[in-house]
């Protein structure tokens, strides 16, 4: 499995082409710095989740849905390719709901996401008619009745349950531990409490249970865990209620590779692993199986990216231990990708633009911006000519480099960019000095 996205290849004169499109081509049209997505692998990612864990759980005669994020990366045209594919799709804002409902998605195939859901949010999610509304507090199970009455509709809710299982990477992007802010306790009761409000809240309908264990996970055991302790609480509430919740999300935030030497956690394996795991809880507690689903990620969106910068300046220093490094400033850095400065995130590199056969050395890329800490990829050996004007591609950024990209430094953000079958086009347009001044109130 490789870190590029499938369709990247290297011609004879050494350039990558994506889609069909040399990367010469595409920085000659839209510049630099410029995300690049692989609509091919986009979507062969998305319908391999679908059939893998569609596959995996109908031979236990169970249903189960796959929600896109959106905040790993959203654009109309990525709501419509997901609707497409037959995907569901998870939304954390108001402007990723309008987003989402711009591309086509059908609102009754959106869900709700967030901690602290601002009641215009909650109002527009019900005025759609979401298809689920993910609480994740006391006070946002009583706003939302109140709003619902307010509207005159019924809310679909979920209970966002923190299961006490720890997985994933950093620590920023696990949310099962109870010492976090979202979801509602399963170990203090907190989980049973809120499921047992939303049944009796007059203006809600409770469907199901959601949890979400971390992101970047390799552990299949961790998801057996959750889903045991999830079925479990189900099990409590028809003991309890004497009624059974239809729906369980059991989260997901599968690893990909973001390095040649790192692991991903394959789909279908996971799939398969899951289901049979939910298969052997099911025959423990009894009663009808509920629909399920899970949230891959970034595991859709990251891998068919890459960023494209163009060389500035390349540096050499002495290390303390004898050797050198290279230090290759591109035009980019952490306003495009802010994951190796708030995570250690690690990637890699190539030059894109030619072949090299000078040899490897230890290099860093850099950014131009004014923060020691401003490093795009920390370790990589590249070619020792690499020189101003050179193109380099840093793969696996179709996650999260447009979704958290910013102006520091009034830098103008990336354009993104799809490819397929040696056509491009622009998913979403380069920030422009217009768009920043037209935020700024001038002076009177």
């Amino acid at each position: 499995m490789s870190v590029w996205s499938s369709t990247v290849q290297r011609g004879e004169d050494g350039a990558l082409s994506v889609g069909g499109v040399d990367v010469r081509e595409l920085v000659g049209e839209h510049g630099t710095p410029l995300y690049v997505v692989d609509e091919t692998d986009f979507r062969a990612r998305a319908s391999a989740f679908r059939d893998h864990f569609g596959e995996a759980f109908a031979r236990h005669g169970a249903e189960v849905d796959i929600y896109y994020a959106g905040k790993a990366f959203l654009c109309s045209q990525v709501s419509s390719w997901m609707h497409e594919e037959g995907l569901h799709l998870d939304v954390a804002s108001l402007g990723e709901l309008e987003i989402a409902l711009r591309g086509g998605m059908p609102a009754a195939r959106i869900g709700l996401h967030g901690n602290n859901k601002a009641d215009d949010e909650l109002r527009r999610a019900l005025i759609a008619g979401v298809g689920r509304i993910i609480v994740d507090s006391f006070t946002e199970i009583e706003i939302l009745d109140a709003l619902a009455r307010e509207l005159g509709v019924v809310a679909p809710v979920m209970v966002r349950v923190t299961t006490g299982v720890h997985a994933g990477g950093h620590e920023y992007i696990a949310t099962a531990h109870e010492d976090q802010k979202f979801g509602l306790s399963l170990a203090s009761g907190a989980a049973m409490r809120a499921l047992l409000a939303c049944h009796e809240a007059p203006h809600l309908r409770l469907s199901g249970i959601h949890t979400h264990i971390g992101s970047q996970i390799m552990s299949i055991d961790a998801f057996r865990e959750s889903a045991e302790r999830m079925l479990g609480l189900r099990a409590a509430f028809t003991a309890s209620t004497g009624d059974e919740l239809p729906e369980v999300d059991l989260g997901g935030g599968y690893a990909i590779r973001y390095t040649e030497d790192a692991e991903a956690l394959d789909p279908a394996e996971a799939a398969y692993a899951i289901a049979d795991a939910v298969a052997a809880v099911m025959e423990t507690v009894g009663g009808t199986w509920p629909r399920f689903s899970i949230e891959p990620g970034r595991a859709i969106a990251g891998p068919a990216g890459l960023t494209l910068y163009r060389v500035g300046v390349v540096k050499s220093v002495d290390l303390e231990d004898g050797g050198r490094r290279a230090y290759i400033a591109v035009d980019g850095g952490m306003s495009d990708n802010m994951r190796p400065v708030t995570y250690g995130a690690n990637y890699t590199a190539a030059i894109a633009s030619r072949e090299s056969s000078a040899d490897l050395v230890a290099s860093r890329v850099v950014g131009k911006h004014c923060e020691s800490g401003d490093i795009v990829v920390r370790d990589v050996r590249l070619p020792l000519d690499v020189a101003r004007g050179d193109l380099v591609a840093v793969p696996a950024t179709g996650a999260y480099g447009r979704s958290m990209a910013s102006n520091y430094n009034a830098a103008l953000r990336p354009a993104v960019v799809s490819v397929r079958d040696g056509q491009s086009r622009v998913l979403v347009r380069r920030d422009t000095i217009e768009d920043l001044l037209a935020l700024d109130v001038a002076p009177e």
